[in-house]
């Protein structure tokens, strides 16, 4: 620890947002930078503690002070490797990563975490533009030929580390280019696709194969992958979303966040979608259903598209502004979290329903809302309770179901292969990954449901070093 008493001198300062007034009018990063001294200081606040509880809430194990350090004395480049020794590419966690090392960091007990995800971030920037991150080639090749499926970050991490370990591997992608939800679910204002396209530049010249607009399952079929492949990685996703069960759900005006948000993102790469087929806010009473990131991402998007107005709903109580007594440091809190989109302006309300949408031939107009309370039967379970006499029509041209995903899609690929499936509808994996096939193992949220990003990438890296090992077996 090179400043042992920075932590007491220096403050904590975040790099905060683009201007409102500026941002809402384009699709940049929202996300300013610090200048070096300023992100030198903040590094030299990492205590070095003696158990670091950030290293613990990190679930790629990322040896968060080890790279402070570094970063203090301003050596980016072996910052940067041993930020990467645990992280296929801390570029994109650095952007997205809601940051559970900071939650469980020391200082976090006042209120002043190290900014250690804006440090990620700009480590990497810093190693990216001095030259230091080039491909690493491995010397030798085993022979073996691994296929993942599905290129979000369970499907690199695992495909990054077993090329590494020489196998041939290849990545199939059933969208047009890669990178999964991180390409067509996360806005481009909290990550731009050029961050993605730099790191895949780099796989592919380390000798990763990349396959895009084949769906496997449909377009090489279960018998062909199971004849060219030693091994394959199961890293779809868990794409099935939660629905709305109420009537008008049917009306035209009433999407899937992911349709709406993969859309954009395919406009703004220059993707042409007919008018017919185009989900847009502008001009609309928007009402988002759903509270969580995915939510926020639909709000600030629709505020994007000129929406006339955003209402944000979601059905549990509004969260505490701080922990409560059965919810302590260091474990994630359960708090209000405002989002840079939220900012923007829209409004927020919690503890609703929708009872059902309404409309006027075929089409979208209004939706009945009715207030919620919570509480416990005897055996413990929550209930859901509606309040009487609380309904409320709303006008609304626009809903976006954000709820969260429920399973795998099942049907295809994983009911082709013949694997098992767990009590949730998830892909059945013991703890090396291993499906109930053997040389099929799976990865990410297609085995534990949809999770963080970060958590993704761990899942990819357990499942590589079992397939390797699996590999060597044979």
């Amino acid at each position: 620890m090179g400043n042992p008493k920075a932590f007491m001198t220096i403050d904590r300062k975040d790099a905060g947002y683009r201007p409102v007034k500026e941002r809402i009018y384009d699709y940049g990063e929202v996300e300013q930078t610090l200048d070096d001294k300023d992100r030198i200081d903040q590094a030299a606040r990492c205590m070095d503690c003696g158990v670091p509880f950030c290293h613990w809430g990190c679930p790629v194990g990322s040896k968060i002070p080890e790279w402070q350090h570094l970063v203090y004395q301003g050596r980016w480049g072996e910052a940067y490797e041993v930020l990467h020794s645990t992280n296929s590419f801390p570029e994109i966690t650095g952007r997205i990563c809601p940051a559970p090392c900071e939650k469980s960091c020391v200082l976090e007990i006042h209120k002043e975490a190290v900014t250690i995800r804006e440090n990620e971030c700009s480590t990497v920037e810093h190693a990216f533009d001095l030259g230091y991150i080039l491909p690493r080639i491995p010397q030798q090749r085993t022979g073996k030929k691994v296929a993942v499926i599905g290129s979000g970050p369970a499907g690199l991490s695992a495909a990054d580390l077993l090329n590494q370990a020489g196998h041939s591997v290849t990545v199939f992608e059933k969208n047009s280019a890669v990178g999964g939800l991180l390409r067509f679910g996360i806005p481009d204002f909290k990550l731009n696709k050029s961050v993605i396209d730099r790191r895949i530049n780099i796989f592919e010249a380390e000798g990763l194969a990349f396959r895009t607009n084949v769906n496997v399952g449909i377009d090489v079929t279960r018998e062909e992958l199971l004849k060219e492949f030693d091994a394959i990685v199961l890293a779809n996703g868990a794409e099935q979303a939660r629905d709305l069960p109420v009537e008008g759900r049917e009306l035209k005006g009433v999407h899937f966040a992911m349709e709406f948000l993969s859309q954009q993102n395919k406009v703004i790469a220059g993707e042409y979608i007919p008018d017919g087929e185009r989900i847009s806010a502008e001009g609309k009473n928007v009402l988002v259903i759903g509270g969580g990131d995915t939510g926020s991402d639909c709000v600030g998007t629709s505020i994007r598209q000129k929406a006339k107005s955003v209402l944000q709903i979601e059905i549990m109580p509004k969260p505490s502004v701080d922990r409560e007594s059965n919810n302590p440091w260091p474990y994630w809190p359960t708090v209000l979290r405002t989002s840079s989109s939220h900012l923007e302006g829209c409004e927020r309300r919690w503890g609703l329903s929708t009872k059902r949408l309404i409309g006027e031939n075929g089409v979208l107009k209004h939706a009945e809302i009715i207030r919620v309370e919570w509480s416990k039967d005897a055996n413990g379970r929550w209930m859901m309770n509606e309040v009487e006499g609380s309904n409320e029509i709303i006008d609304v041209e626009l809903v976006l179901l954000s709820m969260g995903f429920t399973q795998p899609v099942h049907n295809g690929l994983l009911d082709a292969l013949g694997i098992d499936y767990d009590a949730r509808g998830n892909v059945k994996v013991n703890t090396k990954k291993q499906t109930s096939v053997a040389n099929i193992f799976a990865a990410g949220d297609v085995e534990s449901g949809a999770s963080l990003v970060v958590r993704a990438i761990e899942a990819g890296k357990v499942a590589a070093r079992n397939v390797n090992e699996y590999l060597f077996e044979k």
